[in-house]
Order: C-alpha cells, then structure tokens, then sequence
C-alpha cells in the first residue's frame, strides 16, 4: 500500500447515496425520539441562558448550534439535530475521499462509506447534537487533508488544516491530542519535511487564533477541563468496567464489519512507510485512551482512515488474484442490521419520561410554597443533567441551578435567595450550609424535592467551594 501519486475517480454516486442514506436514517429518527438525550439537554441549556466563550467541559460551538436552531425553530428537536446528521453522514463522504486519496478505487471508497456509516457508536448517537457527533467529521477532515498533502504538496491545505483544527478546538478539545500524536508520529515516522514547511506554522497560528477564545476562557477560569481525564476515568469504571471495558469497546465501536476493516487497515499502515504516522497515530491515541480510561466513543474520528487503510488493502489483495467479496459483503449486512439495532436503541434511548416527571415534581413542589417563599427560593438540581432538565422542560421554575460541572461556573443564586428547593438523592452537599433541609415529595424510587431553609453565609462566598466536576 502506497499514496499514489494520481488519485482514482471518486465513487460519486454510490458514496453520496450511502450518505444519503445515512442522513436520513438519522433525520427519522431525530423525529421519532421523544424527548432531548441528555447531553443535548445540557448544550441547550448552556446555550440558551449560559452562551459564553467556553464553559467547565463544553466549548462553544455544540451549545451555540443548540441555541441558535432552538431559537430558530422553538422546541423542535428534528430541526436542532440537523447539524449532527449532517456532520455524521458528511463523515462518510469525508472517509470515502481519504480511501481515494491513498488509492483507493471506488470499490474501496464504497466499502469505506459503508463501514463509516455502520460504525455502532456514530450509528447511535449519529442524530445527538453534541460535541462527540461533531467531532468525527472534523478529525476525519484533519487526516484527509494530511494526507492529501502527501500527494500533492500543495501547502495551502496545511492553511485549511489549521482552520479545522481551530474549529475542531471549538468543538471537543480532543482534537488538540490528535494533533500533538500527529505531530509526533510525523516527527517518529516521517514525512519529516511536513514540520518544515512555513505554511504549517501558519496553519498552527490560524488554529491558536480560532482556539483562543476558550482557551482564554478555560485560563480564567482555572483550566477545569485538565480535571476532566480523573472524572471521566473515575466514571468509565463503573459504565464500562474500568480498562478492559474500555479496551474492548474502542474497538467494537468500529462495527461488525469496521472492526475487522479497522485493525486490518491499522496494520497495513504500518507497513507503509509513507502511511506510517497515521497507524502510529492510531496505536498511540488508543493505548493513551486505554491508559487513562477514556470513553468508548474517544476513537470515533479515526476510524474513518483505518476503514480506508483497509479497504485498500483489499482492493490490492483482489487485483493480486485474492477473493474477499464473499466475505465482506455479508459483513455488511450483519454491520448494517447492528447498526440499524443500534439507532434503535438511540430512540428509545431519548424518551422524555423521566426529564417530564423531574419536571413535573419539581414544578409542583415549588407552586405548594407560599408566595412570600417562593420569592426568596432559587432551585437546584443535583446534577448538571437535572439542572438542564428542570431549564428545559420546567420553565416556570427556570432558572436552574446545580453546583455540578458548567452549572457551577454559571453565576450563583441571587442574594435574595435564602432558600432552596433542591431535586436529587440528597442534599448532603447543602445541609452544612443551612439551617434545615427536609424531604418535602418523592420524584422516583431514588429521587426527591427537598426544601432547604435558612442560608447562612452569602452565595458568592460559598459558590467557589461548592462547585465540582463528578456527576457522583
């Protein structure tokens, strides 16, 4: 396997119609789901009362996009997907052209589109507004404008990198690994000429310029995201069952399909010595995301070009006179019957149930107070996902507050609020700090309203040391 020098065709018409295929598949089921996930939950709500250059784990773009379709077409969750259905099946087409880019021919861009768009993480969350359906598509853009360069030599791409990169860094700050491994593996592997040219640097200075706004704001603010590896790392262990978990589901999250195209595409990069930095780059992020315990969906934007590497190979085993087809093909088809089981899920997944009943006895408990107390209590969410769910679907009651992740960054209660109604488990967290805090109706099984009475020192003071990361 080598970069060629000329590129193949672009298998226009079978890629855009497994993109097409793939947006609307994800538009049916935006429409289906009833109610926001939660993390879409908690961009909107960052979005709508909290917009800023950055907040404690999100930067600005997922919760901008939020705001500014939700303000657009109000509560109309379909309309605010769209920018993550397009982001998921432009990763398709983005994965096809990196396929052509290193040679491959349209069959290889065809398998390529295919295992991209049956990837099981990015089929489930492929319709989510967030930033981890956002980012796919922008590593993948990364890679294929690296390569890309390689080809030609053309330095104006490295000019467009860093403007993706920059936009990326908006987006999930990730990307700032992806391009430090990057750096490193070109620096270890070669091409070494790429971290000589001036444009690159020029490149780099766009992405820092792009990224400075909540870079600034993280600095501020005291750099809560270098937090976030321990909170995360702390939560892998009991969702995914700590690094083996992990391990495991960074590589199935490919698909049925993707994960054999995937690790045969990684080793084949390896060989190539052209290719080198990219499997490097792949073996590097993933050992550091096993390492520190990462999300399973932490690998979404590679995958793309180890399909590539992949579907390569083949190609050149078939012309050498192998025979895969009557593998890969039906590979498809259990891929695509997993990822269809998989979007399944998502949909159900989003069901409006328990926000609705937070909601709803949130809402009653607060309308039970008499009137002088109402006007003297600010209420609280345990979490930032209950305090997104309480701004979103109890807007009387609005605004929420929560001592948890952003929420705790946003400004404090008013001073006039002396009181709190506090939905979660328990209010451990405030009872040192008031005077009494009783149960005052249940939500669930686990949850209840809690009335706490009687501040005892003023909010600004007690803001700073009440705010943290751990959703536990």
């Amino acid at each position: 396997m080598r970069a060629t020098e000329r590129e193949p065709g672009f298998a226009a018409r079978p890629v855009l119609l497994v993109a097409a295929a793939v947006g609307l598949a994800h538009l049916v089921a935006a429409s289906l789901g009833g109610g926001y996930w939660f993390d879409e939950a908690y961009m909107l709500a960052i979005g709508r009362e909290h917009l800023d250059w950055g907040s404690a784990d999100q930067p600005p773009i997922a919760p901008a996009l939020a705001a500014a379709l939700d303000a657009l077409a109000p509560d109309l969750i379909p309309v605010m997907r769209l920018p993550a259905i397009l982001a998921t099946a432009a990763a398709v087409v983005v994965a096809a052209l990196i396929a052509r880019e290193i040679g491959g021919d349209r069959r290889a861009q065809l398998l390529t589109a295919l295992a991209q768009a049956t990837a099981l993480w990015i089929t489930m969350a492929g319709h989510w507004l967030t930033p981890y359906t956002l980012e796919p598509v922008q590593w993948l853009l990364i890679i294929w404008l690296l390569v890309r360069w390689l080809r030609l030599r053309d330095d104006r791409l490295l000019l467009a990198l860093g403007v993706v990169a920059g936009l990326a860094v908006q987006t999930k700050f990730q990307v700032v690994l992806l391009c430090a491994v990057l750096a490193a593996s070109v620096l270890l592997c070669g091409p070494r000429e790429l971290l000589r040219r001036p444009m690159l640097c020029a490149g780099a200075a766009i992405a820092l310029l792009l990224a400075l706004p909540t870079l600034w704001w993280q600095a501020r603010n005291g750099w809560p995201q270098l937090r976030m590896g321990e909170i995360v790392a702390s939560e892998a262990d009991a969702l995914y069952g700590g690094r083996t978990g992990v391990a495991i589901a960074l590589i199935v999250m490919a698909g049925i399909a993707g994960t054999v195209l995937a690790l045969y595409g990684a080793w084949r990069l390896l060989r190539t010595p052209e290719l080198r930095f990219l499997g490097v780059t792949a073996v590097l992020l993933y050992v550091f995301f096993v390492v520190t315990v990462g999300r399973p969906y932490y690998l979404n934007g590679l995958y793309g070009a180890l399909f590539a590497a992949g579907a390569l190979g083949l190609q050149q085993r078939r012309l050498s006179g192998g025979r895969f087809g009557w593998v890969a093909w039906p590979g498809f088809v259990l891929a695509t019957a997993a990822a269809a089981g998989m979007l399944a899920v998502s949909v159900v997944s989003a069901k409006p149930d328990v926000p609705r009943t937070i909601a709803r006895e949130a809402s009653a408990a607060y309308d039970a107070l008499p009137t002088a107390e109402r006007d003297r209590t600010a209420v609280f969410g345990e979490s930032y996902i209950v305090a997104a769910y309480l701004d979103l679907y109890a807007p009387t009651i609005a605004p929420a507050y929560s001592t948890n992740r952003s929420y705790g960054y946003f400004d404090p209660p008013p001073d006039s609020a002396r009181d709190v109604l506090y939905v979660g488990t328990a209010p451990d967290e405030l009872r040192p700090h008031f005077a009494d805090c009783r149960e005052l109706r249940p939500v669930d099984e686990e949850m209840a309203v809690w009335q706490c009475t009687g501040l005892r020192e003023p909010w600004p003071e007690l803001w700073p040391r009440l705010r943290h990361l751990s959703v536990g």
